[in-house]
């Protein structure tokens, strides 16, 4: 497939200074209802990028679950390849990508660990087949067929069959808590606008760079 021909022109709307705050979270949260009212699949979807123990790059698909003041939150085994890496690596970034509204988010800085009690409350949110999957997937880890997958949720099933379905001890919350966050936004000849926030101690310093 001739991808090299494959060109699209971006015509967003102006992302100018005058327009943006100072800090970046109202600027954020503006861009999240967009993305949530343009009726995307997978609004939340972002790309985590994490470093192995010989400092070479992976990245997998998450689903971001709450953004604020404190950070970028999602979930996870913490027992995955992914939660290995940021145990000894805590530092990670994500990328947010909108198409139709020709907008990108990056997002780069240290991983923390959520507390047993906030990790509980969203796992009680959780339908209960997720739940159950939680216990069932060592994520990550090499299984001898499909079917072997399926009979750890059976097992799980009737484990649990009656009541509620605790948390299981391997599975929780993380937390990227930026040290930057860039704002792309998709512009005609591809002269794209750019606005990246850097945390200085507990300001925001703006910069504009070139696409």
């Amino acid at each position: 497939m001739p991808l090299a021909r494959v060109r699209r022109e971006y015509r967003g709307p102006v992302l100018l200074e005058s327009r943006a705050p100072a800090s970046p979270l109202p600027l954020l949260n503006r861009w999240f209802l967009d993305a949530m009212r343009h009726g995307f699949l997978e609004p939340n979807a972002m790309t985590l990028a994490t470093v192995d123990a010989r400092g070479r790059p992976r990245a997998r698909m998450v689903l971001l679950k709450q953004a604020d003041a404190s950070g970028f939150t999602f979930y996870t085994n913490l027992e995955s390849a992914k939660a290995r890496e940021l145990a000894k690596r805590p530092h990670a970034a994500v990328v947010m990508w909108w198409p139709e509204l020709h907008r990108q988010l990056r997002v780069e800085g240290r991983v923390v660990r959520l507390t047993a009690a906030e990790s509980n409350r969203y796992f009680a949110t959780r339908p209960r087949g997720a739940q159950l999957g939680a216990w069932a997937s060592p994520q990550s880890r090499v299984l001898p067929s499909r079917a072997a997958l399926e009979r750890r949720l059976e097992a799980m099933r009737a484990r649990f069959a009656r009541g509620d379905v605790p948390r299981p001890p391997h599975w929780g919350g993380l937390r990227l808590v930026p040290r930057a966050i860039e704002f792309w936004q998709g512009r005609p000849d591809r002269m794209h606008d750019r606005l990246r926030y850097e945390r200085t101690g507990a300001r925001w310093k703006r910069v504009r760079l070139a696409p």
